[in-house]
């Protein structure tokens, strides 16, 4: 789900604590709309077709495992359970959580959401095939940590696909921020622009990519 930016500065344990609080409520109260946006809810046939065109190529074959890290309301969760993958998704706000969990039952579909945060997900390691996050990296304190989780949850043969952008806002990091950040860890990445107006509902001018290790 897209986030605040929070900053990126490291805090104390009562400041960090006060941070997640403060934006589990922000993200509580965006829940009844946060569909609204084209990107988000996957509700026009020409993004929600996009976002399967961009994802599918990437994944090993279904039915793969996949943590959806930051799920929001679960479109993406739901849009790969409907392909016939294995699906997790973890949010912090529990107005995001219900809302998944009532997409995934209208569309008939198994998908285990789970209240949590992401920079901390609860799963043992090794326990995925895919870890997806997409428009929460940019704003967790401490992105390099967050990142070593996600990596430990993987099998052996796994991958990590994060998306991101740097808006115009002036908010988000660039892709070779998150490059560097893997390469720190060992891991090569590829990166791929997504500039296809048809994945957000519009045209768009500011950076957006898409980053995954082999």
């Amino acid at each position: 789900m897209d986030r605040i930016g929070e900053g990126s500065r490291r805090t104390g344990p009562r400041e960090k604590m006060v941070t997640v609080s403060g934006s589990r409520r922000y993200w509580n109260a965006q829940a009844a709309s946060f569909d609204d946006a084209p990107d988000h809810g996957l509700t026009e046939p020409a993004v929600r077709a996009a976002w399967r065109e961009l994802l599918l190529p990437l994944l090993p074959a279904a039915p793969a495992s996949i943590a959806d890290l930051g799920c929001g309301t679960g479109s993406l969760a739901v849009l790969l359970a409907a392909e016939g993958y294995t699906v997790s998704g973890l949010d912090l706000a529990e107005g995001m959580i219900e809302r998944a969990r009532d997409k995934a039952g209208a569309a008939q579909l198994a998908v285990d959401f789970t209240v949590g945060d992401a920079s901390r997900p609860p799963w043992p390691t090794g326990s995925f095939d895919v870890a997806l996050c997409r428009h929460v990296l940019w704003a967790l304190d401490d992105p390099a940590a967050a990142l070593r989780q996600w990596l430990r949850l993987l099998r052996p043969a796994g991958r990590l696909i994060v998306i991101e952008g740097q808006w115009w806002t002036g908010a988000g990091m660039p892709a070779a921020a998150v490059s560097d950040l893997l390469a720190a860890e060992g891991r090569s990445a590829a990166v791929t622009v997504l500039a296809d107006p048809r994945l957000w509902g519009r045209a768009i001018t500011d950076e957006r990519y898409l980053v995954r290790t082999p």
